[in-house]
């Protein structure tokens, strides 16, 4: 799925105009990426944790060149599913490939509070 598919998504299941639903999917994402910069982890329940993590400087080799290349530490973005989203992927309770032939259906996350105000 890309991001224009993700937000046309959004605008179908939310009823409001593409331009709304982009914004939302936007700072959604602008969120994590200024919380991860920071160094903050991001944890979303049910879904997964983001969070950063360093790489140590190393000698790499220039595949053009085969010379050596000073590779500095970094800090790289790392996702971790949550166990409920693990589940959902490989037990979604649709029939599998091998078992009914076609692909399986994908599970939709749902909001467990659906219809409160909170």
């Amino acid at each position: 799925m890309t991001k224009a598919e993700l937000i046309d998504e959004v605008s179908k299941v939310v009823e409001m105009t593409r331009k709304d639903s982009e914004t939302i999917v936007e700072t959604i994402f602008d969120s994590i990426v200024n919380s991860l910069h920071k160094g903050e982890k991001i944890e979303i329940r049910g879904f997964g944790s983001f969070r950063t993590r360093q790489r140590q400087p190393r000698v790499g080799r220039n595949p053009k060149t085969g010379s050596r290349v000073e590779v500095p530490s970094k800090r790289i973005p790392y996702f971790k599913p949550s166990k409920e989203l693990r589940d959902l992927v490989n037990h979604s309770g649709h029939g599998t490939r091998a078992e009914g032939g076609a692909e399986p259906e994908p599970a939709i996350l749902t909001n467990r509070h659906e219809g409160s105000n909170s």
